[in-house]
């Protein structure tokens, strides 16, 4: 699933070499006065829990050729405290490209958990909030472009030169949890009315539009608490949906370590087979669902459901197969 991300992930990928290209080709070109030169987009992914974000990010991560580098917002603090700071996200892609400073200018940074770095609440804080806002000040200029000093941060520098990040696109990703709560309030204003002649509240309208988070602006994300010159960093802002129960029963069994086979290759070491019939793979995915964290929760509808099997099957003998049905799931 998730086709708007992996359609807005590739295009700027994409645009992403082509820049690289034409900064490459501009050294040799002499007109160059007449060139347009060509700004980058960073990308701000939104969804819930267990939607794919990060594993969208690791996966591009192996397609492309570019040093890509995963970063951890939730370990960085405000430079000068125990922690990390903002710039050992640069020498971590410096890594990735083997020291080669030219080749580490064009990478790619992904930087997970972003959300955690919201501030609580709206108010401005009196203490000195070091691994909130303070870091998304500190990432304002390197997400837009700047020279940090590589003094002998990174183990794989020749040299402590300095690293330009104005051509590193940068993938920014987080949960947003309780970003349903201040959407849902500018989408659909509450009834106050009150009196004979109000409507009563109908739970039909209360439920959760599963394209809510496509419909995220802006402002929606300086009320979660970000500051705004940070998500003017991100022109790029892309939701990723709740999974439904058909992409959930594809993610059970279409992948190379998709989760059915993990457990048949489980089974295999007993030299014992596995099977699921179809209507038990629908009614694990309600399950999952039901759980709310998204494609993780498979994985433990799975181990509750066969966490008996497992105990018992070694010790049987001349037992084939396991067939799992509908019944048994439910």
């Amino acid at each position: 699933g998730q086709d708007a991300a992996k359609l807005t992930l590739a295009v700027a990928v994409y645009n992403h070499y082509k820049r690289l290209q034409a900064e490459t080709g501009a050294a040799e070109n002499a007109m160059s006065d007449e060139r347009v030169e060509v700004e980058k987009s960073n990308i701000l992914l939104l969804g819930p829990s267990g939607t794919g974000k990060t594993l969208l990010a690791g996966t591009l991560a192996k397609i492309v050729g570019v040093p890509f580098a995963i970063a951890d917002a939730t370990t960085l603090t405000q430079a000068g405290y125990v922690g990390e700071d903002v710039d050992s996200i640069v020498s971590r892609l410096l890594d990735a490209a083997d020291g080669n400073r030219e080749l580490a200018e064009w990478g790619i940074v992904y930087i997970d958990e972003i959300d955690k770095l919201a501030r609580a609440g709206e108010s401005a804080h009196a203490t000195r909030d070091v691994s909130g806002e303070g870091v998304q000040q500190a990432l304002l200029k390197l997400v837009e472009g700047t020279r940090i000093k590589l003094a002998e941060r990174s183990r794989k520098a020749q040299d402590g030169g300095a690293l330009d990040t104005r051509n590193i696109l940068f993938i920014a990703g987080g949960a947003f949890a309780g970003l349903e709560k201040i959407l849902t309030r500018r989408l659909r204003p509450r009834n106050t009315a009150i009196g004979f002649h109000s409507m009563p509240d109908s739970s039909e309208e209360q439920k959760a539009d599963p394209d809510l988070f496509a419909q995220t602006r802006p402002d929606d994300l300086r009320h979660f608490g970000l500051i705004p010159e940070f998500i003017g960093r991100f022109p790029v802002i892309t939701a990723l949906q709740e999974l439904d129960e058909a992409t959930l029963v594809r993610i059970l069994t279409e992948p190379k370590n998709a989760l059915i086979r993990q457990y048949q290759q489980l089974f295999s070491f007993e030299q014992i087979g596995l099977e699921f019939e179809p209507q038990a793979l629908s009614a694990i995915a309600r399950d999952a669902m039901d759980r709310g964290t998204g494609a993780r929760g498979l994985r433990s509808v799975l181990e509750a459901l066969l966490k008996q099997v497992m105990y018992d099957l070694p010790s049987e003998k001349d037992v084939e197969c396991c067939r799992v049905s509908e019944a048994v799931v439910t």
